[in-house]
């Protein structure tokens, strides 16, 4: 795959991470608490696969993803480890939203879902401006 085509198809990736970014705050003011975390986590996996589409790498599930992630960012030190816990636990959260009987999430909850997200998908967007031109 040529430069052009790994910025673009990052490009498209990261525009999706703050679309569903400020899909996740229009829910959050909506009272739409556990479709809002839905959209904070899909804001971080898409922002995270933004980073892998430079390093020209898929995965058809999320944790196919998510583990890359945490082995070729997090345990190499380019990323805290933080936003491996951020991704991790919003990925456990947006299960519980959709698929448990009887969850309950908070407002507080999704809050703090979306404000990680707007700092996981800004360290990202940072990273990969930084990085572009290697």
């Amino acid at each position: 795959m040529d430069n052009e085509i790994k910025r673009e198809m990052s490009d498209y990736r990261m525009k999706a991470a703050i679309e569903h970014l400020n899909a996740s705050l229009y829910l959050l003011e909506g009272g739409f608490i556990k479709d809002s975390i839905g959209r904070s986590y899909y804001a971080m996996f898409s922002a995270a696969r933004a980073l892998l589409a430079q390093d020209e790498v898929d995965f058809s599930k999320h944790a196919g993803v998510i583990s890359y992630f945490q082995k070729e960012y997090i345990k190499t030190g380019k990323f805290e480890v933080k936003f491996s816990k951020y991704l991790s636990e919003a990925f456990r959260i947006r299960n519980h939203s959709d698929y448990a009987d009887f969850y309950v999430a908070s407002k507080q909850d999704a809050d703090e879902q979306h404000q990680r997200a707007k700092e996981f998908c800004e360290a990202i967007k940072v990273y990969i401006e930084a990085h572009s031109t290697e």
